[in-house]
């Protein structure tokens, strides 16, 4: 039996002081306005009329999937993972985009968008992205701190969320 050791606090750099509770916030303000809109009010999802279920639940289906690959193996590398000494993880996940758990929260409210097209929560969707791209400027300035120019080449070889397809590393 496989038994996690929790990295040590000094392992981690920091987070912002409000990302945790925006992202419950933003959370349950998706998923109610996701479901409200989807299944009772259904005041934004006119385009399910023009674009079959069939083609939306396949491109949800493949949205949700590489969501918990990302959070996953970000959420196992970050916590799981001990680092010594403590490093940049620029591997796994990490080697595709700066912020896989991030990223696999995007993946997953765009996964439940696909299936029901509600506009509504698609707003909510363009929020939380704000959001997210605020809190991870703030947890990358502690990184750069911490690691200096060894960071800075990171953030030029991999992209913050969203992966580069033909793109080469330096």
């Amino acid at each position: 039996m496989m038994q996690l050791q929790i990295n040590d606090p000094d392992n981690l750099t920091g987070e912002h002081s409000i990302g945790d509770v925006g992202q419950m916030i933003f959370c349950v303000l998706f998923m109610s306005t996701w479901i409200l809109d989807s299944f009772f009010l259904k005041y934004t999802v006119f385009l399910n009329q023009i674009i079959p279920y069939a083609i939306r639940g396949v491109f949800g289906g493949i949205f949700l999937i590489a969501s918990g690959f990302f959070s996953f193996n970000g959420l196992k590398m970050v916590f799981f993972e001990k680092q010594d000494p403590p490093a940049i993880i620029s591997n796994g996940v990490f080697g595709i985009v700066r912020h896989p758990i991030y990223f696999g929260e995007i993946l997953f409210y765009a996964g439940l968008l696909f299936l029901s097209l509600s506009i509504a929560a698609g707003l909510v969707l363009i929020t939380a992205v704000l959001f997210l791209v605020f809190i991870s400027q703030f947890e990358e300035r502690l990184l750069q701190d911490r690691f200096g120019e060894k960071y800075i080449i990171y953030m030029e070889n991999v992209p913050m969320f969203f992966p580069k397809l033909n793109k080469k590393r330096k």
